[in-house]
């Protein structure tokens, strides 16, 4: 599998950011496994910004950007379709999505390298924007970006960019029109040309029965209708349809559920200067979220605390994996239950503010061992000819980690974590420590979180479900800066997992 190609400047590397997660989530629908998915995007990738570095374009604004270029995003996703056609073409179409193999042998797939006047209008339409307002088009229609968002990635002003949008859409809409009528029509479809062109202007509109039978049997008129009609709601689809062309709704609806996670959803709507508040709103939700864990520790905690040393540790161990992570296999550890409470730990449960009126079974034989030294009972350390205690030997871990360094630059990494687990799963957290002060950034197949060298991964809502000795994976881009150690500390819905 190659590695993503090295950004070669801050544009690139931006570029990388902006592109990667895209690409990773249409080659998932593509492939039927999240390694699979991984090798075609990383391909995909690499293909798709060679021939960027070829052209010796990036995206840039003004009236001197040429057309005849779709959008960064638009570019690397037929990428992706090119290459899954290729590994149809070698033999090795069993690592597709059977429906997608099925379509690239269709006449719709040769439809987007074909004849370019055969090619779906969406497509001919957005190539033929200068590739500037074709970026403003796709990142506001098929990527759900907020308009502030869309505004700052592309160097528009923020007050006037839904004016450009609204003038953008008018010309794709000049564009497809003029594209299906340089479509070599059948006698039928042309007579009805001027009529589609009519209806699809005015919200208020009435379709002739007529021409609405006819939109339902030609596939060529009814996506110029998709494309001519601005109002309806239908401009994205048409859109990732025409574009993408394969899986372009599924696409779509993900991209959407992406940037709700990402921007959160049941806000109000974006006002003016939401943007300049946008830092502040971040870090008001995330103290909020800190302060909500902090309230559901503590009582976690308290419950611990109360609970008979003898009893079952499922719960308590559960609550000391969320309040610190795990340490470092480097350094030793206490174990985990001693034949005598040491002082420290006696100190500590003085400390935890429970204290209890009735000594516990393991603190009476603690006491015990202390007043009538003996045998030592067994299941604890015993000692060694050279006088050191051995530990008890730990439950064997339910999971296995693999960490894999993919590719590494001056200020940057890319990295894949797959997880093995040994029981079914309905969601899961996977989360680790860094050592070097790496920053997570970019994330696919998983949302990140860091607090600090604590990282954790939440499953996607198409990945939550693993069966019993299945794997997880996910990928993620960062940063790092003097050193790069692999991180340690794994753990799995806050189980340690053992190194794979």
């Amino acid at each position: 599998m190659s590695d993503l190609p090295t950004p070669q400047d801050a544009t690139e590397t931006a570029l990388f950011s902006e592109c990667w997660d895209a690409v990773l989530s249409y080659a998932d629908l593509c492939t039927s496994g999240a390694l699979t998915a991984h090798q075609l995007a990383t391909e995909a990738f690499t293909l798709g910004m060679r021939e960027v570095r070829a052209a010796g374009t990036l995206p840039a604004r003004g009236p001197g950007a040429r057309a005849g270029r779709l959008p960064m995003i638009a570019e690397l996703l037929t990428a992706v379709r090119a290459t899954a056609a290729a590994w149809e073409a070698d033999g090795q179409g069993h690592r597709l999505d059977p429906e997608l193999r099925l379509w690239l042998n269709s006449e719709q797939a040769a439809r987007y390298t074909g004849p370019p006047l055969q090619r779906p209008v969406a497509l001919r339409g957005l190539r033929d924007l200068q590739e500037a307002d074709a970026s403003l088009l796709w990142l506001a229609e098929v990527e759900a970006l907020p308009l502030p968002v869309v505004a700052r990635r592309l160097g528009l002003d923020p007050d006037t960019v839904a004016e450009e949008l609204d003038q953008v859409r008018s010309l794709f809409r000049g564009r497809c029109h003029r594209a299906h009528l340089d479509t070599p029509l059948d006698p039928l479809c042309r007579s009805y040309a001027r009529l589609l062109d009519a209806v699809t202007r005015s919200p208020a509109a009435e379709t002739p029965g007529d021409l609405s039978r006819h939109l339902a049997t030609c596939v060529r008129c009814a996506e110029a209708a998709a494309c001519l009609r601005l109002h309806g709601g239908g401009l994205p689809a048409a859109l990732a349809g025409g574009v993408v062309g394969w899986g372009g709704l599924a696409y779509l609806e993900r991209r959407r559920r992406a940037t709700e996670v990402r921007l959160g959803t049941g806000g109000p709507p974006a006002v003016e200067g939401a943007e300049a508040r946008e830092p502040a709103a971040r870090a008001r939700v995330l103290r909020n979220g800190l302060l909500a864990a902090a309230v559901l520790l503590s009582a976690l905690a308290l419950g611990v605390s109360m609970m008979p040393f003898g009893g079952s540790g499922d719960a308590g161990a559960a609550a000391r994996d969320d309040r610190q992570p795990v340490a470092d296999p480097a350094v030793p550890r206490t174990p985990a239950r001693t034949p005598a409470a040491s002082p420290s730990a006696s100190a500590e449960h003085s400390a935890s503010g429970s204290p209890s009126t009735t000594p516990s079974r393991s603190a009476t034989k603690a006491e015990a061992a202390r007043k009538n030294p003996g045998p030592e009972p067994q299941g604890t350390s015993s000692a060694t000819p050279g006088g050191h205690p051995s530990r008890t030997a730990a439950p064997a871990a339910g999971c296995r980690v693999a960490y894999h360094l993919d590719s590494q630059w001056a200020v940057g990494f890319q990295a894949t974590v797959t997880v093995t687990t040994d029981k079914a799963l309905t969601g899961w957290q996977v989360a680790w420590n860094f050592r070097d002060g790496q920053q997570a950034g970019q994330m696919w197949d998983a949302t990140v979180h860091q607090n600090g060298s604590r990282v954790t991964a939440t499953a996607a809502d198409y990945n939550r479900a693993v069966p019993a000795h299945g794997s997880l994976s996910f990928g993620f881009i960062a940063s790092w800066q003097g050193e790069n150690r692999p991180p340690y500390g794994f753990t799995l819905n806050g189980a340690p997992c053992a190194a794979g």
